[in-house]
């Protein structure tokens, strides 16, 4: 029998509407205020929903990517011989108005003839809105990664296949060490299409598994996080941050845009990550949802949770941290998972903002009033997108 070499999550970062790093993104949704405002980034008259969680002083979509990256590498201890190994595996929303940045912020970019870079750096050989498999391999060159590049655009789930991908590379042993990185900006484009459709929660709050629940509001959110293997990490001396002891992926074959009600997808996904850990369902203390806070959406999670947890599923504390830092797309999977990873490390469990009462639908024991104390060492982060896509990370504290 081979043996497998364990995941170590070594280092991560992360900018969200709550501020910059680790810590801003904790405090922020421990607090269990949510952090949705006006839009000042573009207009947003003629709108149903003028409301999302953004930071006025962003930068470029790729500068912040960049920056993150070196960030999560410093935090890891990374010197540039081991980041020079580092696969780059990158989650975002790509297009020229993604990508373009800042918009109508105050916070000025640095060489606007150049979107990609504060300090100006070119390439002329690539067009002035590459493509996303460019910006993967401009940011790893940026940021000294030397190892193979990746993009991922498969909406909701984008970040979160990322970091699964990831951990079977280091699992297999066909690498030592990767950085997953993952971005979206709250734009014009997507905002305009989510409120056509009616997917924004008109009262300007996000309201996971409870009554009265609307939709969903988007928020900014740029992570990246360190990958490892147990045996490189401490062969350099480095002490992990969490372990991803487990992870799984499943389809659910049911709709376009809409889960399958029994959660079968999902709770694929749930088993394959337990499964995958060697864990039973009672070993999991914590659920960071992927409860977008829509009617139908949340009550298919809730459902799912029955089925791979099975009795346990009412006695495991649940919240969608998405209600306070908002729905980051691509890049929702990551942040969530450095928030799920941050709680587990800090103790406490974040709130589920907006609750008005509990559905019927969604029989859950959902962390309402305050943040909880955390009882076990392992936690799930769970996220579904459209086309039926289901995944599940499972993480413990080290």
């Amino acid at each position: 029998m081979v043996e497998r070499a364990p995941v170590t999550i070594s280092g991560t970062y992360a900018v969200s509407a709550f501020g910059r790093g680790v810590d801003a993104l904790l405090a922020g949704v421990l607090s269990g205020v949510p952090a949705f405002r006006p839009v000042g980034r573009f207009a947003t008259t003629g709108r149903r929903v003028t409301v999302a969680a953004t930071r006025p002083d962003v930068a470029t979509l790729p500068q912040e990517l960049a920056d993150a990256v070196d960030a999560a590498c410093v935090t890891a201890g990374l010197d540039p011989a081991q980041r020079a190994g580092a696969a780059l595996l990158l989650a975002t929303h790509g297009g020229p108005a993604t990508l373009a940045g800042p918009y109508t912020d105050d916070r000025p970019v640095a060489d606007t003839d150049d979107p990609w870079w504060a300090d100006g750096e070119r390439d002329d050989a690539g067009p002035a809105w590459p493509e996303l498999p460019t910006l993967a391999v401009r940011l790893a060159r940026r940021c000294g990664l030397g190892g193979p590049t990746r993009v991922y655009t498969t909406a909701c789930v984008s970040a979160s296949s990322a970091v699964a991908d990831a951990a079977a590379m280091i699992h297999r042993g066909d690498t030592d060490r990767v950085v997953v990185a993952a971005g979206y900006l709250v734009e014009p484009d997507q905002f305009a299409l989510f409120d056509a459709g009616r997917a924004l929660a008109a009262d300007g709050a996000v309201r996971p598994f409870s009554v009265g629940r609307q939709g969903l509001l988007l928020g900014d959110g740029v992570a990246a996080v360190v990958l490892e293997s147990a045996a490189a990490l401490r062969a350099r001396g480095g002490s992990p941050v969490a372990t991803l002891v487990g992870w799984g992926r499943a389809g659910d074959a049911h709709h376009p845009c809409q889960p399958d009600p029994q959660g079968a997808g999902l709770a694929r996904a749930v088993g394959a990550a337990l499964g995958r850990a060697g864990l039973p369902a009672g070993a999991v203390g914590y659920v960071n949802a992927n409860a977008t806070g829509t009617g139908f959406s949340d009550a298919s999670e809730a459902a799912a949770l029955r089925l791979a947890l099975g009795e346990q599923a009412g006695q495991v504390p649940v919240s969608s941290t998405k209600a306070l830092h908002g729905h980051a797309l691509e890049a929702s999977g990551l942040l969530e998972l450095v928030v799920t990873v941050a709680a587990l490390g800090h103790g406490k469990l974040p709130v589920n903002a907006g609750w008005l009462g509990p559905d019927p639908a969604c029989p859950l024991d959902v962390v309402t009033a305050a943040p909880r104390p955390v009882t076990s060492r392992y936690a799930l982060s769970l996220n579904a997108a459209f086309g039926g896509a289901n995944t599940a990370l499972l993480v413990g504290a080290p």
